[in-house]
């Protein structure tokens, strides 16, 4: 292969090349051959495309390649493009030359079936696979529609520590580390580092790892998880409600909109995304409670859901449904009590349907400096580590609320994923942390 080969196209736009001759770097998916005529399935991280090496066509050493190369060998491809209806994708390339880069031995994924716990070993490999690509593709648009939605409603991205001095959600799920002899924890959240930040910018949000150390082993669980989680200087609990029932629904007709092929290689039934229209259903904690009862489910009031709980409250929806107005008694310190009923919160916990349980969990958030140091007390959380989320409260206090969205259950309900190892590359779980 001399120097003076076609330019390199990646195969996301080598259709626009019909005709031309082009030059294609990657790996190999899988291969064919009848001796005289070869079909390769080439990848190069922007898509697949089907290659037709024929014996007659090409030098016998770029023949030689073709007999040689071995699944996922990372190769140099030579060819012109040629639309056919009959190729994935409608267009294939018809090789003029070809040559091995990296020949790759004994590729442990094969085409034949793997267990779970031999592809989690191997998940650094795994992350190749034609479904894992696509479940990682649509979590990368989602993101960015993330970015995008609050950019274009003028929000300020903040970015709130890692490590943290004090819990946000509960001391029993934090991971502990030492900071120069004091301790330190893996932040929960970054809601509280963003309510001061609101003051500065109106409107903020924030994106990132989170972690959670629940010894917890279902499939809606990680230790680490990635979450988005915007806050609002003079926004009540209404308002709360609208924007997390518009980020849904921008970000379901997102994916619609720019991954479709994605959603085809995981099989995912569309209907039930493009059902997705506001407004979303809403109940209160209390008429839940009774619709559970009804259904069979013993829960009591002042019990908080569980997975049960929340698949039979989204059974029969087309749409989220968002509950609120829970009883304060398991909800978070800093959450504002309803002036009509001082039992429950103005919390919300938006369940997704098709048994995807909680994708957002938000409030209204206290404001009065003396109610929210109460609650501080009532929760046996040290004041003294939360003075300076209490001083927020002394200088130009605001009622605000915000709320977070767990972006791996997201991912899992939008693919319809069976578990979260599958949305996130590296997944984090009880036990689990390798590679």
């Amino acid at each position: 292969m001399s120097d003076a080969t076609p330019p390199v196209v990646s195969i996301s736009r080598y259709r626009a090349h019909e005709g031309e001759a082009v030059t294609l770097r990657g790996w190999l998916v899988q291969k064919r051959s009848s001796g005289k005529i070869a079909f390769l399935q080439l990848r190069d991280g922007t898509g697949v495309v089907q290659a037709v090496a024929s014996r007659q066509d090409l030098s016998p050493e770029a023949w030689g390649e073709v007999e040689r190369v071995t699944q996922e060998s990372t190769i140099r491809a030579v060819g012109t493009v040629r639309a056919d209806r009959r190729a994935p994708g409608g267009f294939e390339l018809l090789l003029s030359d070809f040559r091995v880069d990296h020949l790759t031995h004994d590729f442990p994924i094969t085409p034949k079936e793997h267990g779970v716990a031999f592809l989690m070993e191997n998940r650094h490999l795994w992350l190749r696979s034609s479904r894992q690509r696509a479940a990682l593709r649509v979590r990368s648009e989602i993101e960015q529609g993330i970015h995008d939605f609050y950019h274009e409603r003028d929000f300020v991205r903040i970015d709130s520590p890692i490590l943290t001095p004090a819990a946000c959600e509960g001391t029993s799920t934090l991971f502990a580390t030492d900071y120069f002899g004091d301790k330190a924890y893996l932040s929960q959240s970054g809601q509280l580092y963003l309510e001061p930040a609101l003051s500065a910018f109106g409107k903020v949000y924030c994106f990132g790892p989170t972690f959670r150390a629940e010894k917890s082993k279902t499939r809606r669980h990680l230790m680490e998880f990635w979450m988005v989680e915007p806050e609002v200087a003079f926004l009540e609990f209404e308002g709360l409600c609208e924007l997390a029932e518009e980020f849904v629904a921008a970000l379901v007709a997102r994916v619609l909109d720019r991954c479709r092929e994605e959603l085809k290689v995981l099989e995912r039934d569309l209907a039930p995304l493009e059902a997705i229209q506001r407004p979303f259903p809403r109940i209160t904690y209390t008429e839940a409670v009774a619709r559970l009862n009804e259904r069979g489910n013993p829960i009591r009031w002042g019990d908080d859901f569980g997975g049960d709980e929340e698949t039979l409250l989204s059974e029969g929806l087309d749409r989220p449904l968002l509950v609120s107005r829970f009883p304060a008694s398991f909800k978070a310190f800093y959450m504002e009590p309803d002036p009509e009923d001082p039992r429950v919160v103005l919390g919300l916990d938006m369940i997704a349907p098709e048994g995807y349980g909680e994708i957002i969990g938000g409030s209204q958030r206290i404001h009065d400096h003396d109610l929210l140091a109460e609650r501080i007390r009532a929760h046996d959380l040290p004041v003294e580590a939360f003075q300076w989320y209490l001083d927020v409260r002394k200088y130009g206090s605001c009622p605000h609320a915000g709320f977070g969205m767990g972006l791996e259950r997201f991912v899992a309900w939008i693919c319809r994923l069976d578990h979260l190892r599958e949305t996130i590359p590296y997944p984090r779980m009880l036990y689990k942390i390798y590679p």
